[in-house]
């Protein structure tokens, strides 16, 4: 379990749970990353760091952002990570971070982006940044109530859920 006293990175790429209506252009496009707003109204008090390493829905993710975050996770002093970001290649970051030793690293995202008031960002956030301080080093992936081996699951579009791909 991780030291009481450590600090957390936050690490936003963007992705549904920051995404912001504009009604203008009658569209969604990411904004400003929710993370400090959702902290905040949840009281944290565990000492984190929050740092954007993109700003983009994950379906325009390259492999450069993927080496990118990579990079910035290895150089991070922090041991404990959790990564937001869209759900769509959330896997494929995954597994461009499972080369990583000797770190926690916790993917999450949202269906439905943090700014509404159904939506499932709050609770997922929050299951990423418990995982992150009881998990042993690995890449993992909190979403729909469960924390998933981050190199063994799928995204089931159909149900818009992950599950997983173990077990299939």
């Amino acid at each position: 379990m991780g030291n009481a006293d450590e600090a957390i990175l936050v690490l936003t790429t963007g992705g549904t749970i920051d995404k912001v209506y504009f009604d203008a252009l009658s569209e969604f496009q990411v904004g400003t990353s929710a993370v400090p707003r959702l902290f905040e109204i949840a009281r944290v008090r565990r000492r984190f760091r929050i740092e954007e390493a993109t700003r983009k829905d994950s379906l325009e993710l390259t492999d450069e952002d993927r080496a990118a975050i990579r990079a910035r996770i290895v150089a991070a002093s922090e041991q404990m990570v959790v990564v937001t970001h869209g759900t769509d290649t959330m896997t494929a970051t995954a597994q461009a971070l499972s080369a990583v030793e000797g770190k926690v690293i916790v993917l999450v995202g949202a269906l439905a982006p943090a700014r509404f008031q159904e939506s499932d960002a709050a609770f997922n956030l929050g299951m990423a940044f418990a995982t992150a301080q009881v998990a042993q080093p690995g890449v993992y992936i909190t979403m729909n109530g469960t924390v998933f081996d981050g190199l063994k699951v799928v995204k089931d579009r159909g149900a818009e859920a992950f599950v997983d791909s173990s077990s299939s």
